[in-house]
């Protein structure tokens, strides 16, 4: 007997059927298929309001609101001068393509910062957008350079 696509199946027990409402007594939900009696909730297309809480204050509306999100905000790639100890051998040039063939993911099109986390002892030369003043000290300070990107 081949095993094709065909033959895929649940296994047993791990599905069960749909519950037929409004379908005779002999269902259990006859009648007025579980929906009690008379009443708005008891009609077809009801939608009880999200977050209403029957005259009580909401719950949204009683924790207070803190911060806001800054529209201007710039999102960049991050990438530690740790990374660069860990990835890339003494005297290496580090571009954004070089970074992509490293294995590294850079989210397009935004710009690339490094970061001044962990310790670099190899010379390296950095091409990156910015860099934190950590991460341009230790890259100098290690023999390397810093070559800024124009935006």
């Amino acid at each position: 007997m081949s095993q094709g696509l065909n033959s895929l199946a649940p296994r047993k027990g791990a599905t069960s059927s749909r519950k037929r409402v409004g379908r005779g007594p002999g269902s259990g939900l006859g009648k007025t298929a579980g929906r009690g009696h008379k009443g708005q909730q008891s009609r077809t297309g009801y939608h009880r309001r999200k977050g209403n809480e029957g005259g009580q204050m909401p719950l949204h509306r009683r924790v207070p609101k803190r911060g806001f999100t800054n529209i201007f905000r710039t999102e960049w790639n991050l990438l530690t001068v740790e990374a660069l100890e860990r990835t890339f051998e003494a005297g290496a040039a580090v571009t954004e393509a070089s970074l992509k063939s490293a294995g590294f993911k850079l989210k397009g099109g935004l710009p690339l910062k490094v970061l001044g986390t962990g310790d670099l002892k190899k010379p390296l030369t950095v091409s990156a957008h910015t860099f934190t003043a950590g991460a341009r000290k230790k890259i100098e300070a290690a023999g390397g350079r810093c070559e800024e990107i124009p935006a």
